[in-house]
C-alpha cells in the first residue's frame, strides 16, 4: 500500500475525531473502508472472528475489575482520609499541601488505573483546602493535574492493559516496569515544588502536627498500600494472572469499604454503574482498534511504514526523539486513549524493528499520554481540575500551572532514553 493512501486514512481518522465523531466509530470506519478497498466483501467476513476473539480474551476482564477497585476506594471515603494523613507528614515542607497533592495522587494511582479519576479525586478533596489557605491557584491546579497523570504510569494502569493487548506484551511486566519510573517522576514533581517554594521564598506551610498524631494517621494509608501489595505482589510472585490479581484487589477493596462502614447497596450501585460506563467506552474503543489493526496487518501498512522509516537510516534514539515531538503535537488535539490505539499499530513495529524493548516502549507511550493529559487545548486533566476549582477562575491558571510539569515530563522521557534500565531492570527480575 502506498504512503499516500496511508496518510489519507490517518488524517481522515483524525478529521472525524476532531469533528466530534466517537473515537470507536472513526477507527472502525477507516479500518472497514480500507480493508474493503483492498479485499472487498471478504474483509467484512474476517471482522467477526476478530471481534469474537477480542471479547473472549480473559485479559480484558481485568479492565472493569481495576476500574471497580478504584471506584470502591474512592466512594468509601478512603481517598479523603489518605489526603489528611499525607498532609500531616508532608505539609511542613516548603510548598506545603502541594506536596500532598502529588503524594496523594501517587498513592491513589496505585489503586486506580485512570489518570482522570486520580485528578478528579485528589482535586475534589484538596482544592477547597488549598483555596481556603491561600495557595496560588495556578500552582494548586498544576500540581493536581500533573499528579493525576501518575494514574496511568503507576500500576495498575488501564492504558498499559490496552497497550499490552494491542501489542501482545506481558501486562505483568508492564505493570512492574511502571513502578520505578512512577516513583521517580513523583519525586521529580515534588522536587520542583520544593525548589519553586525556596526560590520564590514562599511562606505557605502547614502547622506542625505532633508526632503521635502523625503516627496515628498512618493507619489511613494502610488500605491503598495493602491493595497495591496484593495486586502487585500476586503478579510479581506469579501466584495470579493480571485478571486474577485485579479480582483480588476488588475483594480487598470491598473489605476496606465494609470496614469503613460505607458499604451499602447505594454505594455498590454507583460503583457498578460508573464501572460499566467507563469499561464499556474502553472496550468499544479496543474493539474498533482491533478492526483497524486487522486492516493494517492485511494491507501491509505497518511493513510499508517500517521500510519507509528505516530508509532514513535513523537510530533508535533518533527515532524516539522524533516520536516525542510527534506525540507532543498529537496530544494537543487528541485524547490519550484514541492517540494510543490510533498510532500503536504503526509506531510499535517501527521501533521494535530498531531494537527497542516492547516493555520499555510501553512505558514511553504512557509518558507521551501523560503529556497529552496536561497540554492544551485538549488536555483532559486540565479540564477536570478546572471543573472542580472552587473560585470559578479562568482555565489559563490550570494551563500555566501545568506547563512546568510538561517540561519535567519531557526531561524525564529523555532520561529514560539515556538510561533504559530505569524501566527494564525490575521486569527483568521476573
Amino acid at each position: 500500500m502506498s504512503l499516500n493512501y496511508i496518510a489519507i486514512g490517518f488524517f481522515a481518522m483524525l478529521g472525524m475525531m476532531l469533528l466530534g465523531l466517537p473515537i470507536a466509530t472513526s477507527m472502525a470506519v477507516v479500518g472497514i473502508i480500507g480493508g474493503m478497498m483492498a479485499y472487498g466483501v471478504p474483509f467484512i467476513d474476517s471482522i467477526a472472528p476478530v471481534i469474537w476473539g477480542v471479547h473472549n480474551d480473559n485479559l480484558l476482564t481485568s479492565i472493569p475489575l481495576f476500574v471497580l477497585m478504584g471506584e470502591l476506594l474512592l466512594r468509601s471515603g478512603i481517598a479523603d482520609r489518605m489526603f489528611g494523613a499525607l498532609a500531616a507528614w508532608l505539609g511542613r515542607l516548603p510548598g506545603g499541601l502541594l506536596h500532598t497533592n502529588v503524594g496523594c495522587s501517587a498513592l491513589f494511582a496505585a489503586t486506580s488505573g485512570s489518570s482522570v479519576a486520580t485528578a478528579a479525586t485528589v482535586g475534589t478533596v484538596a482544592l477547597p483546602s488549598l483555596h481556603k489557605r491561600g495557595y496560588p491557584m495556578h500552582m494548586s491546579l498544576g500540581s493536581i493535574a500533573a499528579g493525576g497523570t501518575l494514574g496511568i504510569l503507576i500500576p495498575p494502569s488501564v492504558n498499559m492493559i490496552v497497550y499490552g493487548s494491542l501489542t501482545d506484551t506481558s501486562i505483568g511486566k508492564l505493570f512492574i516496569a511502571g513502578i520505578v519510573p512512577g516513583l521517580l517522576l513523583s519525586a521529580a514533581f515534588m522536587a520542583f515544588i520544593l525548589v519553586h517554594a525556596l526560590l520564590t521564598k514562599s511562606t505557605i506551610r502547614e502547622d506542625k502536627v505532633p508526632l503521635p498524631e502523625r503516627l496515628r494517621l498512618l493507619k489511613d494509608l494502610v488500605p491503598p498500600g495493602v491493595v497495591f501489595l496484593i495486586v502487585m505482589g500476586s503478579l510479581y510472585s506469579g501466584v495470579a494472572t493480571t485478571t486474577e490479581s485485579a479480582a483480588l484487589g476488588v475483594v480487598a477493596s470491598l473489605g476496606f469499604a465494609w470496614h469503613s462502614r460505607k458499604l451499602n447497596w447505594a454505594l455498590l450501585q454507583n460503583c457498578f454503574i460508573q464501572t460499566a460506563k467507563t469499561s464499556g467506552m474502553i472496550l468499544l474503543i479496543i474493539t474498533a482498534a482491533f478492526i483497524l489493526n486487522l486492516a493494517v496487518s492485511l494491507t501491509g501498512v505497518a511493513e510499508t511504514m517500517t521500510r519507509w522509516v528505516t530508509s532514513f537510516g535513523l537510530s533508535a534514539t533518533q527515532m524516539l526523539l522524533v516520536l516525542i515531538l510527534f506525540y507532543l503535537l498529537l496530544g494537543m488535539f487528541m485524547d490519550v486513549l484514541s492517540m494510543m490505539v490510533a498510532t500503536i499499530p504503526i509506531t510499535f513495529p517501527m521501533v521494535v524493528a530498531l531494537g527497542v524493548d516492547p516493555v520499555w516502549f510501553g512505558v514511553f507511550i504512557v509518558l507521551m499520554c501523560e503529556l497529552g493529559l496536561i497540554t492544551p487545548p485538549v488536555g483532559m486533566n486540565l479540564f477536570v481540575v478546572q471543573g472542580i476549582r472552587p473560585d470559578g477562575g479562568s482555565i489559563r491558571d490550570a494551563v500555566v500551572g501545568a506547563l512546568p510539569y510538561v517540561f519535567i515530563l519531557l526531561g524525564f522521557s529523555l532520561l529514560l532514553i539515556l538510561f533504559p534500565a530505569i524501566v527494564t531492570w525490575l521486569p527483568g527480575q521476573m
